[in-house]
């Protein structure tokens, strides 16, 4: 599974679209100009807009993205336990399963 960052990172990369570039970085210091470990800096709070004209979502809307990707992986590490099930017992695959299984 991917970690949090990776889908804070994942769900940011949803908005803004500039030809696949990130729009967006991370703060390296607080408003106080204090350094920000590494390991704290990808947060929401720490979010600086890196390309002209793109906007940061709101925080609401980036938890409902990372949820809905969340909710993705679930979806298909279920069709992938279900399809292999079924492939043991002879049962029928659903398209999301043989979509998981086969990658069609």
């Amino acid at each position: 599974m991917k970690t949090e960052t990776n889908y804070l990172q994942n769900a940011l990369q949803t908005y803004n679209e500039i030809n696949g570039v990130n729009w967006y970085g991370w703060k390296k210091e607080d408003d106080n100009g204090n350094k920000i470990p590494n390991d704290q800096r990808m947060t929401y709070e720490n979010i600086k807009v890196i390309k002209s004209g793109a906007t940061i979502p709101s925080e609401a809307d980036v938890n409902a993205k990372i949820q809905e990707l969340k909710d993705a992986d679930t979806a298909k590490a279920n069709a992938k336990i279900s399809g292999k099930a079924k492939l043991k017992s002879g049962d029928a695959l659903t398209d999301a399963e043989v979509s998981v299984l086969f990658g069609e």
